[in-house]
């Protein structure tokens, strides 16, 4: 079999590098490096990336032994139909570790093509680190090592208004290019960085809210021979993901026409505020996964697959999302009923096995911030409560019990959640929706407020606890 490389593969790259890329991960190569593929090949964007290992231990050695040469893998369902795709990536140039030699990084900042800095450094990445007290050493927090090189560049070009970049950050966080932009002031004043530094990070650079949205298993190892002898090349960074790509992105004005993905048929959206698409994405995918997990596995099933794919439970989700969740969302219907559609294909997705147990982990404080707004919100509007979602929350409560039809449940969540459901499941039955809902610490608000949701409630949990006695389930 051939190694992966640009003699081997017949590739001769001549893009000149407009992208400055922290990080490496299965994630950024599977989304963000493959969509500068396709406008590379479809909307003439001609921009090659130049990555940048954002932690001292990583994979662009790697990247550089194949020429930063990879195939990503979209397997799944869209639109109907069964998607097994496979691409060579080509928009990377070149790839380096900061680490080893800082000078080389900050010259990166010397390029005059460079146009766009993008980053996925985990959640926590994007932090103000005071520890970091100089910059004539490597700074250790993504947005000190991206001060630096700002600097560098701002003194090369003497400051030049044009030589400004557009942030596009990825790491799932709200308003992430707003806080990056602020992690980056809090730095120039740290590192007591001049005035005129700090106008040209305000002015000559753009800073973009962004939402992105695809699954990514990542390296298929547990077939990656398969996969090599059918590609005819030995990849060692083969990326899996699922075919559903959004890429939300709030920017200023000018960054579309630059980056033209709206030359193709990408789902990139350039909005003047993300917060809809936030809100639809954690109350419809995010809040359907946490809705789904107890009442499915009460049900006997144990993967996404399958419950969506089940009678009983498949129905229960499609209802929950489009009569209980969809309701309560003000984009225009035609756009959350195609993505709340997507989602079931996604849920539905034969390539990826999801564990119900394994996305079980802190059930509480994900329905608190993925479910309970939907309850709320259609009890505003309706005037009456969303029977599926508080089924879900009574499933949740029973779930937590930790043990159904004498098999134990691997639970997962923090020590004070764990002892309360241990303490109100030896007590009085009759009393637990009243405990669960009156726990600000759990809701932060007293839920028993909320006119017959305690009665309901009870009802569930009741008709639940019958349920597991009599080996059946609610039909």
């Amino acid at each position: 079999m051939k190694p992966l490389n640009e003699q081997t593969a017949g590739i001769q790259k001549n893009h000149p590098v407009k992208v400055l890329q922290f990080g490496e991960g299965n994630f950024l190569r599977a989304f963000v490096d493959w969509v500068i593929d396709i406008l590379n090949e479809k909307a003439d964007f001609n921009g090659g990336i130049h990555v940048v290992q954002p932690i001292e231990q990583g994979m662009v050695n790697m990247l550089n032994d194949q020429d930063c040469l990879y195939h990503v893998l979209l397997q799944g369902i869209q639109n109907g139909e069964t998607i097994d795709d496979k691409r060579l990536i080509t928009s990377i140039n070149s790839a380096s570790n900061p680490y080893e030699d800082y000078k080389a990084y900050l010259q990166l900042g010397e390029n005059p093509d460079l146009e766009f800095v993008i980053s996925n450094t985990t959640e926590a990445g994007i932090r103000f680190d005071e520890s970091d007290k100089r910059m004539d050493s490597l700074p250790d927090s993504f947005p000190g090592k991206l001060t630096a090189l700002l600097y560098h560049r701002f003194k090369h070009f003497n400051g030049a208004a044009d030589k400004g970049l557009t942030l596009i950050p990825c790491e799932l966080i709200e308003n992430n290019g707003v806080n990056l932009k602020k992690a980056i002031l809090q730095y120039a004043e740290h590192w007591a960085l001049s005035n005129e530094f700090i106008s040209w990070i305000e002015s000559s650079n753009k800073f973009c809210n962004t939402l992105v949205d695809r699954i990514v298993p990542g390296y298929p190892r547990e077939n990656i021979k398969e996969i090599q002898a059918e590609l005819g090349f030995e990849d060692n960074l083969v990326v899996k993901a699922e075919p559903f790509l959004l890429w939300v992105i709030d920017a200023p004005e000018g960054v579309k026409e630059a980056f033209p993905t709206h030359k193709t048929d990408l789902d990139v959206l350039f909005v003047k505020d993300i917060t809809p698409y936030r809100t639809r994405k954690v109350r419809i995918l995010n809040g359907a996964h946490t809705s789904l997990v107890p009442v499915a596995y009460l049900h006997g099933v144990r993967t996404v697959r399958e419950s969506v794919e089940d009678d009983y439970t498949g129905e229960f989700i499609k209802e929950t999302i489009f009569d209980e969740i969809v309701p309560t969302l003000d984009l225009p219907q035609e756009e959350l009923e195609k993505f709340a559609n997507a989602v079931l294909e996604r849920f539905q997705n034969p390539f990826i096995r999801h564990e119900l147990i394994s996305i079980a982990l802190n059930s509480t404080s994900k329905y608190k911030v993925r479910v309970l707004p939907s309850v709320l919100e259609y009890y505003n509007r309706k005037n009456s409560l969303p029977h599926h979602l508080v089924h879900a929350l009574a499933a949740l409560i029973v779930f937590y019990k930790g043990e159904w039809r004498d098999e134990k449940i691997a639970l997962n969540d923090s020590a004070d959640v764990m002892e309360f459901f241990g303490q109100i499941w030896n007590g009085d039955q009759e009393q637990i929706a009243q405990k669960v809902l009156s726990n600000t610490a759990l809701w932060d608000t007293d839920l028993t407020k909320v006119e017959g949701l305690e009665s309901e409630l009870q009802t569930e949990i009741n008709s639940l606890v019958k349920a597991e006695k009599e080996k059946s389930y609610l039909q």
